[in-house]
């Protein structure tokens, strides 16, 4: 089976009110979406979405008339083509989905997983004041969730500490919390100054005795020295980090230097599904959990969700939802249905082929672009 072609559609949905997330400091007010459509010579559409796959087009020529089933020859493609270009893995993702529409199996199952059930922890994406994330904590309780994230940028350690011990207090010690500092990475505007080590290490201790599960990019991307000391901290909670790391050797460094406790490379970021199954199954011998980000959009979402169902299920995997800044019908508007958890902190991925979504095609329509 061959690839015919390749088309790509870009999409803009407005959001009102804008969406004032943790890791950037202009409110988010539209909602970019890329959509990759590859079809095979036998007419079977496989769908990927995430990076605006800028300069794609060049290259294109590399993918048609070539083996669908290719993947690893196509994953080499794409990493090189990062080089020159912008990131173009979701390419990779609509590979798989079009593989599990042709065999008419979950793309999880052909990773090799048995079970398309997965234990989420909700993620919010929004700083709030003591009272308002005690709150916020309280209610995605209430919806079922037993893991929660949390965001932190205020600068002042002290500060982040007292918001996180008005959640503790008011959720009780049967549920486990994250924290997200999004020191790792910068939008290009933002000049703010990273954490130092010793900011860091303020932070868990000021923490200590609220039992986090975990901190998430608590340090620079590329500060594996001072990743590494962070887990020596005695009681220290998991170190979690690796979501925007966009080479190979970088997450093999990652777990082999001994600075994470959980990866969280993202399919849509880097790797794709084909390259990141591979890292997925080499964290084990680390004794690293592999637990993708997952923001982004519903396609993105499924992609990571599989990704992590097919190789081997992580304690938790991240789920968008921070009511009401961030809405379900804003990160899925591209899809028929919502991605909804079942009221009790799981998703059950099924057993639809692919990656088990239907496009909105009314509102694709509606909201392009290019």
């Amino acid at each position: 089976m061959l690839i015919e072609n390749i088309e790509i559609s870009r999409h803009r949905l407005e959001i009102d009110p804008a969406f004032p997330s943790s890791w950037d400091p202009r409110p988010l007010k539209t909602f970019e979406t890329t959509v990759v459509r590859v079809t095979a010579d036998n007419g079977t559409v496989g769908i990927g979405s995430g990076d605006a796959m800028i300069g794609f087009e060049r290259f294109k020529d590399l993918f048609i008339g070539e083996g669908v089933f290719n993947f690893e020859r196509h994953n080499r493609v794409l990493d090189s083509i990062s080089l020159f270009a912008s990131r173009c893995w979701p390419l990779d993702m609509a590979l798989w989905d079009l593989r599990g529409k042709v065999e008419n199996k979950p793309v999880y199952e052909l990773l090799g997983g048995n079970s398309g059930k997965l234990r989420l922890y909700a993620s919010t994406g929004t700083v709030r004041d003591p009272d308002e994330l005690a709150e916020q904590a309280v209610l995605l309780k209430e919806m079922g969730f037993d893991a929660i994230k949390f965001r932190i940028a205020r600068r002042a350690p002290e500060e982040d500490a007292a918001a996180l011990r008005a959640v503790r207090q008011a959720i009780g010690d049967d549920i486990e919390i994250m924290v997200d500092a999004n020191q790792a990475w910068r939008m290009p505007w933002d000049i703010s100054p990273w954490w130092t080590y010793s900011e860091a290490q303020q932070m868990i201790e000021m923490t200590r005795e609220l039992k986090l599960y975990w901190l998430e990019e608590p340090l620079h991307r590329g500060d594996y020295e001072g990743l590494r000391q962070l887990r020596q901290i005695p009681d220290a909670p998991l170190i979690a980090s690796g979501e925007m790391n966009q080479e190979y050797h970088e997450l093999r460094g990652l777990m082999s230097y001994g600075c994470v406790d959980v990866l969280q490379t993202d399919c849509v970021y880097f790797g794709g599904i084909t390259g990141l199954s591979h890292i997925a199954r080499e964290s084990r011998s680390y004794g690293v959990t592999f637990s993708p980000h997952t923001w982004g959009n519903g396609i993105g979402f499924l992609a990571n969700a599989h990704l992590a169902a097919g190789t081997g299920a992580p304690p938790y995997l991240e789920y968008a939802i921070d009511p009401p800044e961030w809405r379900l019908e804003v990160r899925d508007h591209m899809l028929t249905e919502i991605v909804m958890h079942d009221g009790t902190g799981h998703l059950d991925l099924g057993t639809a082929p692919g990656l088990g979504f239907e496009l909105n095609e009314e509102i694709l329509e509606s909201t392009r672009v290019a």
